[in-house]
Formats: C-alpha cells, sequence, structure tokens
C-alpha cells in the first residue's frame, strides 16, 4: 500500500492509505442514508456511526468496518519518528488503525500493546493485553495490569483497534454511546490501567495533530488531569510540568482551550514538525 499523496483523498474502493474520521464518517453516511445534509453533521463520525446502528445493527457496523480497514497500510514519517525515540516508552494512540505498531517492528522495538474493548462481552470492565511476541491477548482488569514502564514500551489504543487479519479481537469506540460508556468508565478508574496512569504522573505529554473541537478529547484531558501531578523543583517548590501540542491552523478557541490546560502549542505539519525534530536529533 502506498501513503497518501498531496492532496489526495480516500477511496473505498481501492484504498491505498488509512481514511481520515471525517473521511470515513462521509462514507459511511452514504452508504446508510444518513438524513442529515449539512456537511458538519456527515462529517461528525460518532454521529454517523449511532445513526448506522440504529439503522442496521453494531454487527452489521463493526463487519462494515473491518471490511474497509482489514488492510496492510504503510506507516508515515510520524510513525517512523515515534518508533526511533527510545524515551517514548508510552504511546497513546486513538486511531483503529495498526501503523504504529508496524512502523515499530520495522524499527526492531519490542512493545506491548493494550486495547480498550468495546465489543466483547467477556472483556467487561477489563482491557486486552498483548505482551511482546503474543498471538493473542490477555484479558486483565486495569488495576490488575502489572507492566514496568521504565523497561517496556507500551502502545495503547484508547478507542479499540483493528487487528490484522483476525476479526475476534476487533474493537471500536465510534459510536456516541460507546465514548458515553468509555467516559463514564474513565471516572471509575476502569478505562486506562492504574500502571499507565501512574506512568503519567510528572511526565510532560506531546500531542500529535489532536483538536480541542473534539468534545471527547476534551472531557479525556479533563479526567486525565486529576491524576497529574506537578514536578517538585528547588526547596519542594511545585512547578507546573509543560506539554507541548503539534496542530496546523488551530482557531482562536482551541488556542485559548489548549493555553487553558497549560500546553503550549505550535501551529506546523506533523511532517514539518518530525523533520525539525530529526534534525535537532541528527545534531544531538
Amino acid at each position: 500500500m502506498v501513503g497518501r499523496g498531496p492532496g489526495e483523498s480516500w477511496n473505498a474502493a481501492s484504498p491505498g492509505f488509512f481514511p481520515s474520521g471525517a473521511e470515513l464518517s462521509q462514507f459511511l453516511a452514504e452508504e446508510t442514508e444518513f438524513p442529515l445534509r449539512d456537511p458538519r453533521d456527515r462529517s461528525d463520525l460518532a454521529k454517523v456511526s449511532s445513526y448506522y446502528v440504529e439503522s442496521s445493527s453494531r454487527e452489521l457496523l463493526c463487519d462494515r468496518l473491518r471490511e474497509m480497514l482489514n488492510y496492510d497500510y504503510i506507516p508515515g514519517p510520524l510513525h517512523r519518528f515515534i518508533a526511533r525515540v527510545p524515551s517514548f516508552r508510552l504511546v497513546v494512540a486513538t486511531n483503529y488503525d495498526n501503523l504504529l505498531e508496524r512502523a515499530f517492528r520495522e524499527a526492531g522495538r519490542e512493545f506491548d500493546v493494550i486495547t480498550y474493548p468495546t465489543d466483547s462481552k467477556d472483556s467487561e470492565n477489563a482491557v486486552l493485553w498483548w505482551a511482546h511476541g503474543a498471538t493473542a491477548p490477555s484479558i486483565v482488569a486495569p488495576n490488575e495490569l502489572d507492566i514496568d514502564l521504565e523497561k517496556t514500551t507500551v502502545i495503547y489504543k484508547m478507542h479499540g483497534s483493528i487487528v490484522l487479519n483476525s476479526g475476534e479481537w476487533d474493537n471500536f469506540v465510534i459510536t456516541e454511546e460507546d465514548y458515553v460508556d468509555f467516559l463514564s468508565r474513565m471516572t471509575t478508574n476502569s478505562a486506562i490501567p492504574a500502571t499507565l496512569l501512574n506512568y503519567c504522573r510528572e511526565r510532560s505529554f506531546l500531542f500529535f495533530g489532536y483538536s480541542l473541537s473534539d468534545w471527547n478529547l476534551r472531557v479525556v484531558l479533563r479526567n486525565l488531569s486529576r491524576y497529574l501531578s506537578p514536578r517538585r523543583g528547588a526547596n519542594d517548590k511545585a512547578d507546573p510540568v509543560p506539554h507541548w501540542a503539534i496542530q496546523l491552523h488551530p482557531s482562536d478557541l482551541e488556542k485559548i482551550l489548549w493555553d487553558k490546560r497549560q500546553v503550549k502549542i505550535f501551529d506546523m505539519s506533523l511532517d514539518e514538525v518530525v523533520s525539525r525534530l530529526e534534525t535537532l536529533m541528527r545534531g544531538a
């Protein structure tokens, strides 16, 4: 599979690269005859997916997603950059693809995968954990997951994932109801494993391409803030932990929202920031 070219749109009939959320939403809207015509509604993947389930079924939606997304796509510059940075021990992804996993394998790095499940009754109130090299996951309660993140790199798939060539473990946080369930589990500490939350304390976050126009991301960050602690500097003084976000052409509202969360935003494309960071790393 080739990567996405400049200005190129995703085509379900010949998918050379993974679709964006808006592209996937618009395709499902056409297929299910979504009744709203406003482009903003038709690009809202959670809303369109909820309608798809109501007008057909959850099973049909998941089957359709597998048909469209179960391809061996090629990682892009960002995936390969993340895989080459050894200090990135915890990578949190909200996409359903396996591009990060493939990039890590190409880089020869060992990693575990943890996925939030939505579509299996056997894994309710648990997470799916693929230890490095495992062909099937362990079903583990979030507070019982035992991983040393000083020694193990973890990719946490917050919104589920496609498992290539095996529909048994596919999971999708995709409908409005899925997001509500996920956020509800966050409030009871059963969505994100405690060992990951503990690792995040006093550490900085680097957000690649996320937009605070998504209400569910704002709620996730608000819940995460309960677990983050300021760093203790000289004289045991609490210093704010720095965080950064890379987002091309953020709106004025998004700038305010990032600033309120003490996140410094950089108005850059992902390709540009990867190029600059790689240059800095070569010069270090």
